[in-house]
């Protein structure tokens, strides 16, 4: 199969790495570690003027119905750059459950105001077992007359303290199907029941807890049909999880990079330490290591692309990517030696980076145990 870039991917590339290059410098990406709200609303609105929020919203809803590979060279270049920011929550969070679940009239309010950066959304997902399976779904709504009230809390929410909507999975009927009887929620990001606490993170991510309490929502705020959202879920986690190879995919190759470029401009002994066979073997299995990470991330979002089933191929790139990806930043950082570890220099960005997204929508072990399923073991 042929996993070259045709001419208006190669186009997203250029502009995003243009764009990326003098908007997201490492600078940038350091400051907005400390800021509190974590980007900046004048980035968030030239990213929303070049098309980027609705890339893969269908054009009927004011996006550029771009296809998923088109998506996965977008976060590539983002992960390149280590752009910061509620992209990853709004757009594939927040858009692909919208694009999954939701009724037209929801759809199209919501899709068009996410596609012109006037709305953001996240996922209210994991929770203390932070497992990515039904069965670890406890925050219960319950049925209030008209109403329902969810109770309950919700961790590693991603960009919570900026969401103008939490997408929260609740409980609503309990049994012994666990993927029955969960439903997605539309709960505004305003409502006086939430209570969000950012989390220190190592990745330098806005990661929230959320408790609810007492949140009141109406019928009208379901996504989809009441006890069967955890079907949507599934498919947004597993094309999250190709998204974030993409990410990792990109930030491995700026460490790649870096380590390359430290390599010829650093001497010990009297000569290159890129001419050392130890360093040479260290950047030779980094390239082989980011080139499969590479393959295996455009298999899967080919099959995404292209419908159908997908979960066979989701899960061996996430189980690959995770651990090679890993494998490219920690072998870069060894080029450099201890000196990467210090914050003024760029490559610890990326290892931080890419280890958390290791974990991020089922970490190699979870999707190991997918892929085993297809070996009928």
């Amino acid at each position: 199969m042929d996993y070259e870039l045709n001419k208006d991917q190669e186009m997203i590339k250029k502009s995003a790495r243009e764009f990326l290059s003098k908007e997201s410098d490492p600078l940038f990406v350091r400051e907005m570690e400390k800021d509190s709200k974590g980007y900046t609303s004048g980035l968030w609105k030239k990213m929303a003027e070049l098309g980027w929020l609705g890339i893969v919203i269908p054009e009927e809803y004011g996006g550029l119905g771009g296809n998923f590979i088109d998506l996965t060279v977008l976060l590539s270049e983002m992960g390149y750059f280590c752009l910061p920011g509620p992209y990853f929550s709004t757009v594939i969070l927040g858009g692909i459950t919208i694009m999954e679940a939701a009724d037209e009239e929801k759809k199209k309010k919501l899709l068009t105001e996410i596609a012109d950066g006037k709305t953001n959304v996240t996922l209210a997902l994991l929770e203390t077992s932070a497992g990515y399976c039904s069965d670890n779904i406890a925050v219960k709504a319950e049925k209030k007359q008209d109403d329902y009230l969810i109770n309950g809390s919700k961790l590693f929410v991603p960009d919570a303290h900026v969401a103008d909507y939490i997408i929260c999975v609740a409980r609503t009927k309990d049994g012994e199907n666990k993927d029955d009887g969960i439903t997605l929620f539309l709960v505004d990001g305003k409502n006086p029941g939430l209570q969000i606490t950012q989390l220190n993170t190592f990745a330098g991510d806005k990661l929230c807890e959320v408790v609810f309490e007492n949140v009141k929502v109406s019928e009208k705020d379901i996504l989809g049909k009441l006890d069967k959202g955890w079907q949507s879920v599934e498919k947004v986690l597993q094309q999250a999880a190709v998204c974030e190879c993409a990410r990792m995919v990109g930030g491995g190759k700026r460490a790649m990079e870096i380590a390359v470029e430290n390599s010829m401009g650093r001497e010990q002994f009297g000569q290159k330490i890129g001419s050392f066979q130890a360093v040479q073997h260290h950047c030779a299995n980094i390239i082989t290591h980011l080139d499969t990470s590479r393959l295996m991330t455009y298999m899967a979002a080919s099959k995404i692309s292209k419908g159908g089933s997908y979960e066979k191929e989701v899960a061996m790139a996430k189980a690959w990517v995770s651990d090679s990806c890993r494998t490219v930043v920690a072998l870069s950082h060894q080029v450099i030696g201890g000196l990467g570890f210090m914050e003024e220099y760029d490559v610890q960005l990326f290892f931080r980076r890419v280890k958390a997204a290791g974990l991020y929508y089922g970490d190699s072990d979870f999707h190991r145990e997918t892929v085993a399923k297809y070996l009928e073991m």
